[in-house]
């Protein structure tokens, strides 16, 4: 039987990702992309050490690709979205698994310290406003529960104002930085080739801001790691350069809080 549950509190409709479900339904699919299975997954795993029994609140789950890897732990998962149409791919995918329609700034469907862990993987960048994500999140956490939260990295991947260029007299390829510390809110097209038209958003904000959100409902970061990609270039004359970019600068971002008060 579908254990998906619908609720009358409306998402935001310019951050929702449920025009363009299909589409990235296709793109992550089961496992979810090359980065979500080499990198990002083993990575989010191992940080938090996902316990049998726990009970874990995975937010913006989307089509549930790190919700089955959780359930396969042995958690006791509830996997959270504000796309209908990706819940729907994911309580296909897994019956088993309780799967909700529910925005991320709103938790009211779950009382206070109902969770041991909450999780939310490559999707903070695009919830807004990050405040009440943050304060949501930890509002249905228990005393010395753990917030995870996997990113782009916002001093590294800054949309339309980062991107590559090489160094031709020193033989470097380098990360070039045009903003950081401005709040920015950017219009992603989702799939240009078929329509430029659809589009989502995607917001970057400075670290300082994450922290203060931390430090404003009681987290304390306990874990912080920086994951560079895990893929090598095809042999030729660039290869040496693109292959130490890689090494060095990092691609994401993982912080893990732990919740100080009850």
């Amino acid at each position: 039987m579908s254990q998906t549950r619908h609720f009358h509190h409306q998402p935001k409709k310019d951050t929702s990702w449920n025009k363009v479900s299909g589409w990235y339904d296709q793109l992550v699919g089961e496992k979810g992309s090359d980065y979500h299975q080499n990198v990002i997954i083993p990575g989010a795993l191992a940080m938090l050490d996902p316990q049998k029994g726990e009970k874990i609140l995975d937010v913006a789950c989307g089509q549930g690709v790190f919700t089955r890897r959780l359930k396969e732990k042995g958690a006791e998962v509830t996997g959270i979205d504000a796309s209908r149409d990706l819940i729907k791919a994911a309580q296909q995918r897994s019956p088993n698994i309780k799967f909700m329609v529910a925005d991320a700034t709103n938790l009211k469907i779950f009382p206070n310290a109902s969770f041991d862990a909450v999780t939310c993987i490559m999707a903070i960048m695009n919830i807004d406003p990050l405040d009440l994500v943050v304060k949501e999140m930890a509002r249905v956490l228990k005393k010395d529960g753990r917030m995870l939260l996997v990113l782009n990295h916002p001093c590294f991947r800054i949309p339309r104002q980062s991107g590559w260029g090489m160094d031709e007299k020193r033989k470097l390829q380098y990360r070039r930085i045009d903003s950081y510390m401005s709040e920015l809110k950017v219009p992603i097209k989702m799939h240009p080739g078929e329509n430029p038209n659809i589009h989502t958003w995607t917001f970057h904000r400075p670290l300082s801001a994450y922290f203060k959100a931390f430090a404003e409902n009681g987290l304390v970061v306990n874990q912080f790691e920086e994951w560079v990609s895990h893929r090598k270039s095809l042999p030729g004359s660039s290869k040496r350069t693109e292959d130490r970019s890689r090494e060095e600068i990092p691609l994401f971002l993982a912080v893990e809080a732990i919740k100080l008060f009850a």
